[in-house]
């Protein structure tokens, strides 16, 4: 059986899609660099000359690899197929990526978008002395290398946990070779080279005579022709790519839609226990109210009481005084008459009187 052949395609930037060259960075679990990343938590950390002593929530990963042969299945022909990315295209796609304000712009497993995922540094290696290697990378020079702040509770989990591995791009590129065939000749490139065979009698004079004429209408039609294909070409792409986002932001969409419906019916939940409690609560208020108007009338009922008692009072002091001077004066008399009165009873009340006072 003939072994089938494996096609090493280097992928380029397209110079009409610049935008969309590095349009976000997904968190993944099999990364197709092969090169998983490190992050800084309080638990584990690669660092070799640094401590972390709190939670950083940071990250560092290759996001491209100069030269790297990354392997590439394409369905529609049945064929594999490996991909690589020159010292120039990474270098010109990680100043794009920051020229379009792509920093922000993340997702799991390339599918939804996800916030709180944000890249804080972006550099490449340019010698051995990069500080990648603080990191634990031995990458060639001319990596291009992200430092990200994960804000995302359940990425940052899934990053702990193992599940989330290291990054993979999404951009646009284009085959060279199909870039570099789409360079087009001048009328005057073509007809130069005619009078070149001319002059080196390759070609009958005769014919070229009526052949400039045509060529010159032949070309133009041509260069028209190619013009065409190249906008069709790329247009076809655009759209291709555009769908898969218009498909990616519809599931978005659906999926917000949801969210957005329990969200409305917690609220709901929330302003239907809420009315519950304000009803309970105004409740409260009245007899809160009610219990202020007997107090007002009772704190009105004690001072009037307290004014009779004090009046009692001195009455019952006046009473105390007059009684026990008259009882010690009857006892007095009666002694020195020698008699015994009865004095125990008037004695006993001054005495409780007293007491009450």
């Amino acid at each position: 059986m003939k072994r089938k052949a494996t096609k090493i395609i280097e992928l380029v930037i397209s110079d009409e899609s610049e935008e969309l060259t590095i349009d976000a960075i997904s968190l993944v679990t099999s990364p197709a660099i092969e090169q998983d990343f490190v992050f800084f938590g309080k638990d584990k950390n690669n660092l070799t000359l640094a401590k972390i002593d709190e939670e950083k929530r940071m990250l560092v990963s290759p996001a491209l690899i100069p030269n790297k042969q990354i392997f590439r299945y394409d369905p529609n022909t049945d064929s594999n197929y490996y991909v690589y990315f020159s010292k120039e295209t990474v270098a010109q796609a990680a100043a794009l990526y920051l020229k379009h304000n792509n920093h922000h712009k993340a997702t799991y497993q390339h599918e939804d978008r996800v916030s709180g995922v944000l890249t804080i540094e972006s550099w490449i290696k340019e010698g051995d002395q990069d500080k990648s290697k603080l990191y634990g990378f031995d990458l060639p020079d001319g990596t291009w290398f992200v430092k990200m702040k994960i804000e995302n509770d359940e990425m940052w989990n899934k990053i702990k946990d193992g599940e989330l591995k290291g990054l993979s791009i999404e951009g646009y590129f284009i085959n060279k070779m199909e870039k570099m065939g789409k360079q087009q000749f001048s009328n005057e490139e073509i007809l130069e080279a005619l009078s070149e065979l001319i002059k080196e009698k390759k070609i009958d004079l005769a014919a070229t005579k009526i052949s400039l004429g045509l060529a010159d209408n032949i070309n133009k039609k041509t260069d028209d022709a190619k013009k065409l294909i190249t906008v069709l070409k790329e247009q076809t792409k655009k759209i291709k790519t555009l769908e898969k986002f218009v498909d990616k932001y519809s599931k978005e969409r659906e999926k917000a839609k949801d969210n957005s419906r329990k969200a409305a019916d917690k609220y709901f939940d929330l302003q239907d226990k809420f009315q519950k409690a304000q009803s309970i609560y105004d409740e409260a208020e009245k007899k809160l109210d009610r219990a202020m108007e007997r107090l007002v009338d009772e704190d009105k009922n004690l001072k009037k009481l307290s004014d009779s008692f004090e009046k009692e009072k001195s009455k019952a002091n006046k009473i105390v005084t007059s009684l026990k001077k008259d009882l010690d004066k009857f006892e007095k008399s009666a002694k020195e008459l020698g008699v015994k009165v009865p004095t125990a009873e008037p004695r006993k009340i001054l005495n409780q009187l007293i007491k009450l006072l």
